[in-house]
């Protein structure tokens, strides 16, 4: 993985310092709220429902052992002993004391970690494929192109207050793990026909209030123009989005006014100016970056290890979670696997400063010290010899970290919502113990097969529910949580936006929705169907019915138990 150089962290030190001035002077009353708030901002401290809360910046998703260890060391001096990872890969802090943030990102630059660019209406974390570097579909390997935009991005001079928040997404895979098409910006890495690397561009995606799929405004970009291309898109957004209003300032509202066709012809003309300048990447400077994502000493194995093979044979438990959490590697010999944070009880996402402690030791002892994130909200260990699998799945199990779900219903992606955020419109995450709870029998979720369930807690999708095959989203009515469900959408090569099925739901309904939904689906598929293909095949309509036929009965119960509450108050 990167390792900084005496310039960055310079660069890193310097920061620290200028925001613990920056802090000093308003506590000490001589910095406004108002004027402090761009610089907290960048630095990823937030003023959320409770408190402050903190985002730590994972570029790319990528963790050293020793950087989840300080993780888990901050955690402990600074918050309540957890973590909880986010759809960027980046970690929160969700009660930190304000005061203490500058010595929170002390200890973290002493690991080369940070907060920057976290928040604010600037370039934010780069995502990718959490398999990159191993994946056997890959074309090549994403993260020097995700290292390039990182040094490209941080600190611009010219995007550090753009219209809103911007977010890139890269994928070099043949399918895209990284949800390229609901992105800002979606680089797509291929090679052209004279064998030349370079990206496909996508610009316009995005989620919350407006969901839209971003569209091609460069068939092949080759790679020594990337960043000058970045340059061109970010300064046409920079000029004509809106600013005078935050709900339709995203640079995918740009391109839908003028028109993907007007957009493109004015991100060429600006790059004719930058074209061949000093942004030029050249082979020499990408290649310098791509040595520090050199594979690590991979040992000669076989293919197949006799004692994983007889530990599936023997042993259902681990078999099951083979299945589910193990995945395929392109070195013969070494797999790569995921350690789900989805266990029935736990906010999705969230780990304890101990399991970090865990993961970092299971990374240093069996996976070349290196931990990644998925923007699903797991973690993985991705260079695991296959004859070490069984060993780490009785660590992972003994952890609370091997519930063998991923992929499956109760793998959910679920923001932190109104129990911490002050933007959201209902809570998060007592829907996703709800869920979790209805549908705790693990030979029932392998029957249902794949499927996704994402939850938020707001229209800012933060839980990406506009993608999953069942959405769930919490609105307010009249100072009532209530939840919006939507059917159809899916991530990877063939994204596309859920639809909304009809009047939202009380909170106690929905698990007997999702319950409603998942018994269509078992009725009519087909065997080689997942739940995603059997709507696409028979249509919303028969789920919709389900959903809503038992409606009448669910409120009456709502209404006898808000009685008894009165009553017994």
């Amino acid at each position: 993985m990167y390792r900084y150089d005496d310039f960055d962290q310079q660069i890193l030190n310097d920061r620290v310092t200028q925001y613990r001035d920056q802090m000093a002077r308003h506590l000490a009353g001589e910095l406004s709220a108002d004027d402090l708030r761009p610089l907290r901002l960048q630095n990823g401290l937030y003023i959320q429902r409770h408190g402050p809360m903190h985002r730590i910046a994972v570029p790319y998703g990528m963790l050293a052992a020793c950087q989840l260890r300080k993780l888990a060391e901050v955690s402990r001096r600074y918050d309540r002993g957890y973590g909880h990872f986010t759809t960027r890969h980046n970690m929160q802090f969700h009660w930190p004391k304000f005061e203490e943030t500058p010595e929170i990102l002390a200890d973290l630059a002493s690991v080369q970690m940070h907060a920057i660019q976290t928040s604010g209406n600037c370039v934010r974390n780069t995502t990718t494929d959490h398999f990159a570097g191993v994946a056997p579909d890959e074309r090549t390997d994403p993260r020097p192109y995700c290292e390039v935009i990182r040094q490209w991005s941080t600190f611009h001079p010219e995007f550090a207050f753009l219209p809103r928040k911007f977010k890139i997404a890269v994928n070099a895979a043949a399918e895209d793990r990284a949800v390229i098409r609901a992105h800002d910006v979606g680089l797509e890495i291929v090679r052209n026909d004279a064998g030349e690397w370079g990206v496909q561009v996508l610009v316009g995606g995005g989620l919350g209030r407006t969901p839209v799929l971003g569209k091609v405004v460069r068939e092949f970009l080759p790679r020594r123009h990337l960043l000058s291309y970045l340059d061109a898109v970010l300064r046409v957004y920079n000029r004509y989005g809106r600013r005078d209003n935050a709900f339709k300032a995203r640079i995918k509202i740009l391109v839908n006014a003028l028109g993907v066709e007007e957009f493109t012809r004015q991100v060429e003309a600006e790059w004719l100016h930058l074209k061949d300048g000093p942004t030029t990447l050249t082979d020499e400077e990408f290649e310098r970056i791509a040595a520090d994502f050199a594979p690590p000493p991979y040992e000669a194995l076989p293919d197949e290890d006799l004692s994983y093979t007889a530990h599936i044979q023997e042993d259902k438990a681990f078999a099951n979670w083979v299945k589910r959490c193990v995945h395929g590697h392109k070195v013969a010999g070494y797999a790569a696997l995921t350690l789900s944070l989805k266990k029935t009880g736990v906010p999705p996402g969230d780990i304890s400063a101990e399991q970090m402690e865990v993961v970092a030791d299971l990374a240093d002892r069996y996976s070349f010290g290196e931990v990644r994130v998925s923007h699903e909200q797991n973690v993985i260990l991705a260079d695991v010899k296959k004859r070490d699998l069984y060993e780490v799945w009785k660590i992972a199990r003994f952890n609370g970290m091997a519930t063998p779900n991923i992929g499956l219903l109760t793998d959910m992606i679920c923001c932190p919502g109104g129990d911490l955020c002050s933007l959201a419109n209902a809570r998060s995450m007592p829907i996703a113990e709800a869920v979790q709870n209805r549908f705790d029998d693990l030979d029932y979720l392998h029957d249902i097969g794949e499927i996704s369930v994402n939850i938020s807690g707001c229209m800012n999708s933060c839980g990406h529910h506009h993608v999953a095959a069942i959405g769930i989203l919490g609105v307010d009515k009249n100072g009532e949580e209530w939840y919006q469900i939507t059917l159809g959408g899916q991530q990877g090569n063939n994204a596309t936006i859920g639809k909304v099925i009809g009047p939202s739901f009380y909170a106690v309904e929905v698990p007997d929705v999702i319950e409603a939904l998942i018994k269509v689906y078992l009725e009519q598929r087909t065997p080689e169907e997942r739940f995603i293909d059997t709507v696409q095949r028979i249509g919303a309509e028969p789920f919709k019915e389900r959903a809503y036929a038992g409606r009448d009965k669910r409120k009456t119960a709502v209404a006898d138990s808000e009685e008894r509450k009165v009553a017994n108050a």
